[in-house]
């Protein structure tokens, strides 16, 4: 029997929820466990099941402050549901649960599976097995089984995917635990990558994001220094292929002929998101970061020089064991120099076994406060001064998918502009899908977006908003989108410390 007709044999067919936490890997791990479930014969649950669907998974972050407890608090809500639901499955995979295997079970015995990040392509099977034996099945592999990218997928947008061209992380920051969990870093072979991008591209796609714990790492494993460069090029000889990004780089692996790279491939985005984490060159030292202050701002300093309208983002660690004032200082200096377009900002907390976590001089927690709200109130200030020289320029946004929170009440349509820039922009009159790209101009900036109050200025179909066209006339009820752990940009609650690459970067 199938794996469709078992699912099917067990009441009709059974819905799937994917609840996912943490960083753009965990977003990318989440599809293909979708893709797995669809390829299994089970449907997506609708938008707001909140639990009601017959196979709930988790897909968890062992780098975010308390996730541990917000794991288990959010599996204690599922208890009394799947006890009154003969059938129900309850699912934890990630981060968490290749760190805490065997207690995951032992603290919530309701739990059907546990699975880690190297092997996720098992959970149909591990599911199947729980079913058949009525126990749990914990199975968490040690070395990667397969790429993720190899896997079936349910990719949450019809015009834009992730592309993994590694996995794991060679370095050993002090505040990271990242690495432990997903392992030594190994990369997949470049006519892989860009075979799978050909395939995204024939699907509709038209813009993809390189994903890795260190993208610019990239050819380590496979004995070539410029492999990063050179798949960047690469991309550009793709037919319909209008927009790379990548994330997230290592300030200590990026060289010289990457910036060429992104300067002369017309279709690489002029946006770069590189961590800085702290200014301090006795805290990088702490931190185990392999460059310093004058690498980082000479690096930003190439960067401007090559490609100048390039908007540059970060994440910056506050709060980090030993850091003084005068160490906050020289980060507020870098932040000064730099001019983000935006930054990560974070409040160093404790992560269980890693070095960090045993330092002595751990910062109290009012001095970190303080000086998280000036650095906030600094990059807020910076922000809004480089989102205002946008003002009056003309750009080609991607129409976005779901950006626009107020995109109903205003009348207006959101999209990205090739620096990633979030603009909002005035309906026009006629159809526009996501995907499509349009053509404004800037009249407005806020510190977080841009408006185009004017008259669209051009509209371009493309093939990625067919691909969207498509997919949405198939699809009875709308996608649940993942529930991103992020963080927020501006003055949100304090977070604590990761980077946007899991930690890693």
């Amino acid at each position: 029997m199938s794996s469709i007709d078992r699912s099917q044999s067990a009441g009709g067919t059974r819905t799937y929820e994917v609840r996912t936490y943490g960083c753009q890997m965990n977003v990318h791990d989440s599809e293909r466990l979708s893709g797995l479930l669809e390829d299994a014969g089970y449907v997506r649950a609708s938008e707001g099941a909140d639990g009601d669907a017959d196979v709930v998974v988790f897909n968890t972050c062992a780098v975010r402050e308390n996730a541990d407890n917000k794991l288990y608090g959010n599996l204690g809500h599922l208890a009394p549901k799947k006890a009154s639901r003969p059938g129900m499955q309850i699912a934890v995979g990630g981060c968490l649960a290749q760190k805490d295997r065997d207690t995951i079970v032992k603290r919530a015995p309701w739990v059907d599976v546990v699975f880690g990040t190297h092997n996720i392509g098992k959970l149909p099977v591990l599911l199947e097995r729980a079913r058949v034996q009525e126990e749990a099945q914990v199975e968490i592999a040690e070395s990667l089984e397969a790429f993720p990218s190899t896997l079936p997928t349910r990719r949450e947008s019809a015009y834009a995917a992730w592309v993994s061209i590694s996995v794991g992380c060679n370095n050993t920051c002090t505040f990271c635990i990242v690495p432990a969990l997903r392992g030594k870093e190994k990369d997949r072979r470049p006519g892989d990558i860009l075979a799978e991008v050909e395939a995204l591209v024939a699907e509709g796609v038209s813009e993809i994001t390189l994903l890795g714990q260190n993208v610019n790492a990239y050819g380590s494993d496979i004995g070539d220094r410029e492999a990063f460069s050179k798949l960047l090029r690469a991309c550009g000889n793709i037919d319909g292929l209008e927009r790379v990004r990548f994330t997230s780089p290592h300030p200590r692996d990026f060289t010289d002929d990457v910036i060429a790279a992104m300067a002369e491939t017309p279709n690489a985005m002029p946006q770069l998101h590189m961590p800085l984490q702290s200014g301090s060159d006795p805290v990088l030292k702490a931190m185990r970061r392999s460059y310093r202050q004058e690498r980082y701002l000479g690096i930003i300093e190439k960067v401007r020089a090559a490609i100048p309208h390039a908007a540059i983002t970060t994440d910056i660690i506050v709060g980090f064991p030993g850091e003084t004032e005068e160490d906050f200082e020289q980060t507020l200096h870098v932040v000064r120099e730099a001019r983000f377009a935006q930054a990560f900002t974070f409040q160093y907390s404790k992560r269980p076994g890693t070095p960090a976590a045993e330092m002595d001089d751990q910062i109290p927690k009012a001095v970190v406060q303080e000086r998280y709200e000036r650095l906030v109130a600094l990059q807020e200030e910076i922000s809004w001064e480089e989102n205002k020289k946008q003002v009056g320029r003309t750009l080609e946004l991607m129409v976005a998918e779901g950006e626009g929170r107020k995109d109903g009440a205003t009348h207006r349509l959101s999209g990205r502009a090739p620096d990633n820039r979030l603009v909002h922009f005035t309906k026009p009159d006629q159809e526009v899908r996501p995907g499509d790209v349009v053509t404004v101009e800037i009249t407005y900036a806020a510190p977080h977006h841009l408006l185009a109050e004017g008259a669209v200025l051009d509209v371009r179909r493309t093939r990625a908003g067919d691909a969207w066209e498509k997919r949405n006339a198939t699809e009875q009820a709308k996608p649940v989108g993942v529930l991103l752990g992020l963080p927020k940009i501006g003055v949100p609650e304090p977070q604590p410390a990761v980077a946007s690459g899991c930690g890693c970067d």
